[in-house]
């Protein structure tokens, strides 16, 4: 009894790993792409706002579908850290430590959207803003979401170490960590164009994301070899 226990747990953490992934991925594809971009339109403050009053359930329920991605974002890394810690559990912590740090920082960003929401409450106190004044200060809370965004992104380190502790593995194929590490470069040297060329116009996670999409269905469909993860737990200890 006790060996098939051992035997399946890797697996339990591959299955949940990749659950949770799946989740993130369906929740941030519909609150970036299929709402906030069509919500929003750059450099039109007016269109913007009618857009968010005529369909202000929908952006209150990015909020909501934006809440549950974080709640998984801070459960990923701890049940990745049950999965990868026999290959090095100093820098499994590591990454542990950064994505709690980018989950807490993308939630406080959240504020951002709530301030949108209440300047265009109605609240009598707002009578002190015209409404060219209001429509500029939604814009800027948007754009300050926007640019709060790349802080967390930043942060993406831990995926570069998420990657480097699959390519070390002998559980799981060495490419899944090539790919991870790939992405997480691919988020970090966003990030940092962003700040030091904002006119450049390209976003190179668009072509690397794609290996967490593969690492997440490995784990969830195929998962880790049992055999070799229980060697290495046993080395480890």
């Amino acid at each position: 009894m006790t060996n098939r226990t051992q035997e399946t747990s890797p697996q339990v953490y591959a299955r949940v790993a990749g659950f949770l992934y799946l989740i993130i991925f369906c929740l941030g594809i519909f609150g970036e792409l299929f709402v906030r971009q069509s919500l929003i339109v750059p450099g039109d403050a007016a269109t913007t706002v009618d857009n968010i009053m005529d369909s202000e359930s929908l952006f209150r329920l990015t909020l909501v579908t934006g809440l549950i991605r974080n709640t998984c974002l801070i459960l990923l890394p701890l049940v990745l850290y049950k999965l990868l810690k026999p290959i090095n559990k100093t820098i499994a912590l590591v990454m542990v430590i950064l994505a709690l740090v980018s989950v807490g920082i993308a939630m406080v960003n959240m504020i951002n959207d709530y301030a949108v929401l209440l300047l265009l409450s109605g609240a009598d106190y707002l009578t002190a803003f015209g409404v060219d004044q209001l429509h500029a200060q939604v814009m800027f809370f948007l754009d300050l979401q926007t640019y709060g965004a790349f802080i967390p992104q930043f942060l993406s380190l831990w995926l570069i170490l998420v990657g480097y502790l699959v390519f070390k593995s002998s559980f799981l194929p060495r490419i899944l960590g090539i790919l991870l590490i790939i992405g997480g470069l691919g988020f970090v040297i966003d990030s940092i164009t962003f700040v030091l060329f904002p006119n450049f116009d390209v976003t190179i996670s668009l072509f690397t994301f794609f290996g967490e999409m593969i690492f997440a269905l490995w784990l969830l469909i195929k998962g880790v070899n049992v055999e070799e993860w229980e060697k290495r737990a046993l080395e480890s200890s």
